[in-house]
């Protein structure tokens, strides 16, 4: 039960770190915490915990998968902000990951 407790408390705080950030218009800090590693590290412990070793690499490679996709999709994010809306670019960014993923997976 205190896992689970722990896991909230973390994965909150990185939740109220990015208002925070966001609020106070830390431009920098507010990107950074996009990408920040914390729930990934801590997503590689519990899979070393309950996988075994094959699972464990086929996950890291669905996570290589996942980043390519991270990186596409702030950067569409980002490109598409200069014609549109953020809302509007965070909307199309959402169906270029759709389609990316979908793509990945004709493909595999």
């Amino acid at each position: 039960m205190i896992d689970y407790l722990i896991k909230f408390i973390v994965g909150g705080s990185v939740v109220v770190l990015a208002t925070y950030f966001s609020k106070t218009k830390n431009i920098f800090l507010s990107g950074i915490i996009t990408t920040l590693p914390i729930i990934t590290l801590l997503n590689m412990m519990l899979q070393i915990k309950y996988l075994n070793t094959q699972e464990f690499h086929l996950a890291q490679k669905s996570g290589i998968l996942g980043a390519i996709g991270l990186v596409l999709f702030v950067a569409s994010c980002y490109v598409l902000t200069t014609w549109v809306k953020p809302t509007y670019a965070i909307l199309f960014a959402i169906l270029i990951l759709l389609l990316y993923f979908w793509m990945y997976k004709q493909l595999a």
